[in-house]
């Protein structure tokens, strides 16, 4: 017997059904992405209308008035019959804006509305992921003054090293996480406007509808610029805005992945010598064959995830490698999917991190098996010190010092 249709019978990303927040699955969501491209089109009319087109009060007020009314299922049915996504939702919009109808999407091309709809989630995506960095960066500081003093073992090669201090090492974490904050705020601020453009980024269409006069056209590109919330717009394109723009977006958050992979490796590899441990609820259980065992599930999640990401950067690489002259379309179905993931999987690891850990333990164990003549941190700093530990932990451990 064939199942009742429902949510559970299609495939759901487990990036938005278990781990992304409803304000980043909202920021590529479709009702999003279509009622962003109508914004643009009130952006565009109430411009032209400034410049001196006969576009009325009444239209714009029609348009704005409609803005969340999208009919998904007309706008489905409009594309199975034109065959064309944005001139599918100009038809809808239309049919619930009649008198507007003349003036929609008036002299812009499909990625106007496509390339800065964009350009403008890929801005609010950096905008939601900064606050939870910066949330996990001040509790890592947070943890780093706590236990600055606290003396524990140092591994090179993961062999025993010499002293160094927990709050010192999560320092070597913290750094890391301050220069992919830095990286993340030079991405989002460098993001600029396609802007009004045209066809194939001469603005040929607009000079049409003003006249030729270049002044105008200039004062629309600004003018929808700032009206999308952006400072400038590119001063070049093609069809599109550059497809490097991508690479640097994801760039910065495959960066931010390897940082994670790193912290959390370390995170899991001393859970296994019982110096750190990750927060253990107390109904959660460890194991399906050993409740007992307490896995360090949240790392192991920020590892596997970011290894995800940072595999993703391939794809924006592929792209801007084979976009031929000004524009071809053999980008179009993998953006569809690949916008959202990187972003999705980068605010994930994030909360993992965020979430405050339980008791940290460092055990003296270590320092009994490899500094058997150590009874003061400052003591194992001495020359006598220093050099009798070099010499037991030779004979101890067998190495050939």
């Amino acid at each position: 017997m064939e199942a009742p249709e429902d949510e559970f019978t299609k495939y759901r990303s487990p990036l938005v059904s278990r781990y992304a927040s409803k304000e980043m699955s909202y920021n590529f969501s479709d009702r999003k992405k279509f009622t962003t491209w109508r914004k643009l089109w009130i952006f565009l009319a109430k411009a032209e209308k400034a410049l001196g087109l006969p576009i009325t009060d009444a239209q714009v007020a029609e348009m704005e008035s409609r803005v969340e009314d999208v009919d998904f299922a007309m706008a489905a049915e409009q594309e199975r019959k034109l065959r064309h996504d944005v001139m599918a939702h100009v038809h809808t919009f239309a049919y619930c804006c009649p008198t507007a109808a003349p003036i929609i999407h008036l002299g812009a091309t499909s990625c106007y509305v496509g390339d800065n709809t964009d350009l403008i989630v890929l801005r609010d995506g950096f905008e939601i992921l900064l606050p939870k960095l910066a949330r996990v960066m001040d509790r890592l500081a947070n943890f780093a003054e706590k236990y600055a003093d606290l003396p524990t073992l140092g591994f090179t090669h993961y062999q025993p090293a010499q002293l160094t201090t927990v709050g010192k090492r999560a320092c070597l974490w913290l750094q890391d996480l301050t220069m992919d904050m830095r990286n993340l705020r030079r991405a989002r601020d460098d993001l600029r406007f396609r802007g009004v453009k045209g066809t194939t980024g001469t603005q040929a269409s607009f000079l049409q509808l003003f006249q030729g006069d270049h002044a105008k056209v200039e004062e629309l590109d600004r003018m929808v610029t700032e009206m999308a919330g952006f400072k400038k717009a590119y001063l070049v394109t093609g069809q599109t805005y550059s497809r490097k723009v991508d690479i640097d977006t994801l760039s910065v958050l495959a960066s931010l992945g390897a940082t994670v992979h790193k912290i959390c490796t370390d995170i899991r590899l001393l859970a296994n010598l019982k110096e750190l441990e990750e927060p253990f609820e107390k109904e959660q259980i460890g194991s399906s064959a050993m409740p007992y065992k307490r896995n360090p599930m949240r790392a192991e999640r920020c590892c596997s995830l970011s290894r995800h990401l940072m595999t993703l950067l391939s794809d924006p690489l592929q792209t801007a490698s084979v976009q031929w002259l000004e524009r071809t379309l053999d980008d179009s179905a993998n953006r569809h999917i690949r916008h959202e993931l990187p972003f999705m999987a980068t605010e994930n690891i994030i909360m993992a991190m965020v979430k405050a850990g339980g008791n940290r333990q460092v055990l003296t164990l270590h320092f009994d098996v490899f500094f058997p003549l150590l009874f003061s941190s400052q003591s194992s700093l001495s020359q006598a010190a220093f050099i009798c530990n070099k010499q037991n932990i030779c004979e101890h451990g067998g190495y050939s010092c």
